[in-house]
């Protein structure tokens, strides 16, 4: 199914009267990676908090606009906010395994969905582990705390772990920040491979991850939209001053 699968109109958040986003307005294009660019503190983080409603634990914020998911609004506060974020897997900065093992991580997720045969959780934790390229390397270990993988290695099961609820987007905030290169590297080809099933939604300000992995790039500077297009028209041909300024200094 191609087209659309996020309209933001008019999407603006404050607080105490400080602008965070100013009139956004975005559509996020189905099994697409979407790469959102700016520099530390423009609102990227704020705009993906908003997505899975995760900006509701924030007292103090006047927020407006609408997001539509599939067409429906939601931040309508009517709708059910588990089915929400259900359907918005997020992969934070830093990895947060669950303190069990590595088999219950993934587990964890697929018996919110339900599932509780054992084999069928088995099998299905083979699945989301291999997706993410972990199997090979935890197959013999599985009963074992997920905190002795290493920082890349938890990263991808977090991203496993997030997977098995199956939602339809992935909110990546910033995911190889605290990864070293090798293990970067690997969750990028990961999100190359998983935007033929999910739409894919990444924060960053390292411009070279945004032109390997993005199919649109969006441009952010100080809560607003400045810029977005293809990444070969945004990186090789910015035509707004500031997006050409950031670009230039090389962030």
């Amino acid at each position: 199914m191609s087209g659309s699968i996020i309209r933001i109109q008019n999407l603006n958040v404050s607080h105490k009267g400080i602008p965070i986003l100013k009139d956004i307005n975005l559509t996020i294009s189905r099994n697409k990676v979407t790469v959102i660019l700016g520099p530390s503190g423009c609102g990227k983080t704020t705009l993906l908090k908003c997505m899975n409603r995760l900006i509701d634990i924030y007292n103090g914020l006047d927020i407006s606009g609408q997001i539509h998911l599939d067409g429906e609004e939601i931040l309508n506060r009517k709708n059910d906010l588990t089915r929400i974020r259900q359907k918005m897997g997020l992969l934070s900065q830093r990895p947060y395994p669950l303190p069990m093992s590595i088999f219950d991580n993934v587990a964890y997720g697929l018996k919110i969905q339900g599932v509780r045969n054992r084999t069928e959780l088995a099998d299905r934790v083979e699945y989301y582990l291999k997706q993410v390229n972990l199997w090979p390397e935890v197959v013999d270990r599985l009963k074992s705390p997920a905190s002795r993988l290493s920082i890349g290695q938890q990263q991808r099961l977090c991203l496993a772990r997030g997977l098995a609820v199956e939602p339809e987007i992935i909110l990546a905030d910033e995911p190889t920040s605290a990864l070293d290169p090798l293990s970067s590297t690997c969750i990028e080809e990961q999100f190359m491979k998983l935007k033929e099933q999910y739409t894919i939604l990444i924060v960053t300000h390292i411009m070279r991850q945004a032109r390997r992995l993005a199919d649109h790039v969006i441009f952010i500077y100080l809560g607003e939209i400045i810029e977005q297009g293809p990444p070969a028209e945004i990186f090789d041909n910015p035509q707004h001053p500031t997006t050409k300024e950031y670009l230039r200094v090389g962030h």
